[in-house]
């Protein structure tokens, strides 16, 4: 008998967490779209095989060689060709702004160079993404079935410098990114409870009867975050070179002014999730929501360019997205805010649209 008492002890519990549970529909959401989110993520969007990697041609020959040996490289689906220039000095200056991730040079030369089964000319590749040197480093042996009516069927070879990272060392690529995906998770996760937190010990009774407004609350919350979060860009950053030598080639105040300004769109994420959420536990669960998206689909694990359409799509709203161009452009590539202008202006864009909904969310009273 005492057992059957259990038994409908225990049952009536989990009536009552089960009826909770459908009222709790932030928590409820997060069952269904955290796996869902997860599979479409891992199956669809995710895809190693490096395709369309944004490259530009410096053809010096002007020959109908160096056409073909494009067209040849097209038909890789490997590159997509983005561009032309005149000299290799315009095609490295375009790498460091990250507008493309390598070029091919065209000797003057080229079929004179082809009949004599020379080098024909040389890859500028971005090596510090290791997934994407791989890939252009593959093509410096290709077959050109094209070009046989100028010489006798062969593979042409094209050197390959390696900038930025010409050991390839995936630390110098992963250690940058790391600070995205940190100051991310932190930031996001200590913001989206701030207002939660203030609602569940009471303290908004107290900051009903204040003059405090809106924009005045949220500009307070983010403040103290900020110095946190450029300590923990200085130790990741300060610790990958003492330990894991990874070069910092950009000045220092634009890798500060860059991680500023994505760290004031990751609070202003954080406040939007606390003006949503009704506790912490919902707060931590939408946190993960966005965290999962940042680390799979921002270009910290796998590269952007070989992700679908839609799914580079959904990147770009990611501010991590933004900030990971720019991190490694000033840390790597040694280039300047300016240079990734595009990818700033969207994360002060972003910041400035993000603090008026969370401002406009958020009224002085208890729920």
């Amino acid at each position: 008998m005492s057992m059957i008492n259990s038994f409908r002890r225990t049952m009536a519990i989990t009536k009552k967490e089960i009826r909770q549970l459908k009222r709790d529909r932030i928590t409820f959401a997060m069952v269904v779209m955290i796996p869902l989110i997860q599979l479409l993520l891992f199956g669809y969007a995710i895809n190693t095989d490096v395709r369309d990697v944004p490259v530009a041609i410096v053809d010096q020959s002007d020959s109908a060689a160096g056409r073909w040996i494009v067209e040849a490289i097209k038909v890789t689906q490997v590159v997509s060709v983005e561009a032309y220039y005149k000299t290799s000095g315009e095609a490295e200056a375009a790498i460091t702004r990250g507008e493309i991730r390598a070029a091919l040079i065209l000797p003057p030369n080229l079929t004179e160079k082809l009949a004599n089964k020379e080098t024909l000319g040389q890859w500028l590749v971005d090596g510090s993404d290791t997934m994407i040197a791989g890939a252009i480093m593959q093509l410096r042996n290709m077959p050109l079935d094209q070009i046989t009516s100028i010489a006798a069927k062969q593979a042409p070879t094209f050197e390959v410098a390696l900038f930025y990272n010409p050991e390839r060392r995936s630390a110098v690529n992963i250690i940058p990114g790391l600070i995205a995906v940190i100051l991310t998770m932190t930031m996001i996760l200590f913001t989206s409870a701030a207002i939660v937190r203030e609602r569940e010990k009471g303290n908004l009774e107290l900051l009903i009867t204040t003059p405090i407004k809106p924009l005045e609350l949220m500009l307070g919350k983010i403040l103290p975050y900020i110095f946190v979060g450029l300590i923990q860009m200085a130790i990741i950053l300060g610790l990958g070179h003492l330990i894991f030598d990874v070069p910092i080639n950009g000045d220092i105040a634009q890798l500060l002014l860059g991680t500023l300004l994505f760290i004031a769109a990751s609070l202003t994420l954080g406040l939007i999730i606390s003006t949503i959420a009704k506790t912490q536990l919902q707060a931590m669960q939408m946190t993960i929501f966005i965290i999962l998206p940042t680390i799979l689909l921002s270009g910290f694990m796998f590269p952007f360019e070989a992700m679908p359409k839609p799914a580079q799509w959904l990147a770009e709203l990611l501010p991590a997205t933004h900030f990971m161009r720019i991190i490694r452009a000033v840390v790597l590539r040694g280039g300047e805010i300016s240079d990734m202008s595009f990818d700033a202006l969207w994360l002060v864009g972003f910041t400035i649209i993000g603090i008026i909904i969370a401002s406009l969310r958020f009224n002085k009273r208890l729920d």
